[in-house]
């Protein structure tokens, strides 16, 4: 575990902000990034959950899913947003998805510095409560989830293999970097077109599914060569 370490968390309810050329996922990104140097933590992974709703709740949210089973794999306690509405735009969101994670240890802070859960009123305890009984199942199923990836992931390697975050193997890395890097005249490819070109090649995340650009973009950068400037 990186001492120190945070996950950043973005999310965009309409698919008419997602993409390399709109704003919502840059300003989430940069207010974030910001908020991790003022208040000394290392981004060691993003997640964005592209176009979904924030009444969505969080267990069933595609990137929240797979940040919630890196936290259960690395142990990293801390999540930063840009604000409350891209953590839970309802409050039964809001209040099932804080119980999920208070479960978990985990806190969430906001781009401003501020802790998102804060003192409860009657009501939102009296609801917390209620909650805490859905969280801990929920809680078991994840744990069971990774278990039975685990299990499935040895019998296929004839070895016992340990749980981690990394959601790539090295052929694969090897590959996006060789894709990203600038042709003579400078040029590079767009992170989204890297992921197209890898799933082309046959180079796929342990679902069978396709990268989405995001996910090249965390991997270039935990390999030291990606260039925002220069996408």
């Amino acid at each position: 575990m990186t001492e120190n370490g945070a996950i950043a968390y973005l999310r965009t309810s309409s698919a008419a902000n997602v993409g390399d050329d709109k704003g919502s996922g840059a300003r989430q990104r940069d207010a974030i990034a910001r908020c991790a140097k003022e208040n000394g933590f290392q981004i060691v992974a993003e997640y964005y959950d592209e176009a979904v709703s924030g009444a969505e709740l969080i267990e069933n949210r595609p990137g929240f899913k797979a940040l919630l089973e890196h936290i259960a794999g690395n142990g990293i306690r801390t999540i930063i947003i840009e604000d409350p509405s891209r953590f839970a735009r309802t409050m039964h969101a809001s209040i099932f998805g804080e119980v999920l994670l208070k479960g978990l240890n985990v806190q969430v802070i906001c781009a401003n510095g501020e802790p998102l859960f804060e003192e409860e009123d009657d009501m939102r305890r009296a609801m917390s409560q209620i909650g805490m009984v859905f969280a801990e199942l929920e809680k078991r199923k994840l744990v069971k989830r990774l278990k039975d990836g685990r299990d499935r992931r040895s019998e296929a390697a004839g070895r016992r293999v340990e749980g981690g975050s990394r959601q790539y193997s090295e052929d694969t890395l090897t590959r996006a970097k060789a894709l990203y890097r600038a042709d003579r005249k400078g040029n590079r490819r767009s992170l989204r077109q890297i992921a197209t070109d890898l799933a082309n090649e046959g180079f796929t995340a342990p679902s069978g599914k396709a990268y989405q650009a995001n996910s090249v973009r965390q991997m270039l950068v935990k390999a030291g060569v990606y260039r925002p400037d220069a996408a």
